[in-house]
């Protein structure tokens, strides 16, 4: 038995939407954990800022333009990956997002729903897995082993209000993840394993405008879900990180389909 389950010191970690305020939070953290991270997302001024970053804090880090929706994008990433480090040990799934028309406001119904929006609220966050399983996934299975861990969402395990596309992407990511574990594993051996974060309510980019008002104070939608929380609190992106490090690391290596929710008792809460 190893002595430190939970070194990942070398591992080559893939990280899509790693630009994010949740991907960029686990790339600098790997990479000062010793992994030697890859960053995935479409917004080179950003990408190549948390290169240096990382570089300056003393880890290893490099940057690639992509489209999760792009196969042949995805599969020169691979070619550039392999080339630049070898192998690919991990990949975390984190890009994906919400748009407006895909929810569902209070003063409006599910007849006012945008299809279109739905739609692509379904290609970016379950094609968007989808796509780089199945790209880098080859490239784990002609090196003998491979991690994957998607992002799930509280909204996959429960349907939540307003957020008709999202939720019912997510919990599609959830569905997909366990298939995956039986499908790698049965088909390719022990060696291969997919998990799912499923974070509570974290405020980022995406969510900013739904969370607070202008002024910073939280909106009607934000202390119901703190109402719902015990902690009485959104998370912190930091506060992923430990669960994240859990299922990258061998400390993990008999678990597979599994969610492990991060929300401050969100789920568990009723009343």
């Amino acid at each position: 038995m190893q002595d430190n389950l939970f070194c990942i010191e070398g591992k080559v970690i893939v990280i899509t939407g790693g630009c994010g305020v949740l991907g960029t939070s686990m790339a600098r953290y790997l990479a000062r954990q010793g992994a030697r991270v890859v960053i995935l997302d479409r917004v080179r001024e950003k990408g190549d800022a948390l290169v240096a970053a990382i570089a300056a804090d003393g880890g290893d880090a490099m940057y690639l333009d992509t489209d999760v929706l792009d196969t042949a994008c995805l599969e020169r990433n691979r070619t550039e990956i392999l080339a630049a480090r070898g192998r690919i040990d991990v990949l975390v799934n984190a890009a994906g997002g919400n748009m407006a028309g895909a929810t569902i406001a209070p003063e409006k119904t599910i007849f006012d729903l945008q299809v279109d929006a739905f739609k692509k609220v379904v290609d970016l966050n379950l094609f968007g897995t989808v796509l780089p399983t199945m790209v880098f996934a080859r490239a784990m299975v002609e090196g003998g082993e491979g991690n994957i861990v998607n992002m799930a969402s509280e909204s996959a395990l429960r349907p939540l209000t307003r957020v008709a596309g999202y939720g019912a992407a997510k919990a599609a990511v959830a569905n997909f993840t366990k298939y995956m574990a039986g499908e790698l594993a049965l088909k390719f051996g022990e060696r291969f394993r997919v998990n799912a974060l499923a974070p509570g309510f974290f405020i980022t980019e995406q969510n900013r405008t739904l969370l607070t008002n202008p002024d910073g104070s939280y909106t009607d939608r934000a202390r119901t879900i703190l109402a719902h929380t015990p902690y009485r609190r959104f998370g912190e992106a930091e506060e992923l990180l430990g669960s994240l490090h859990y299922l990258v690391s061998d400390a993990s290596r008999f678990v597979s389909g599994t969610i492990l929710v991060v929300d401050g008792g969100f789920d568990a809460f009723s009343i």
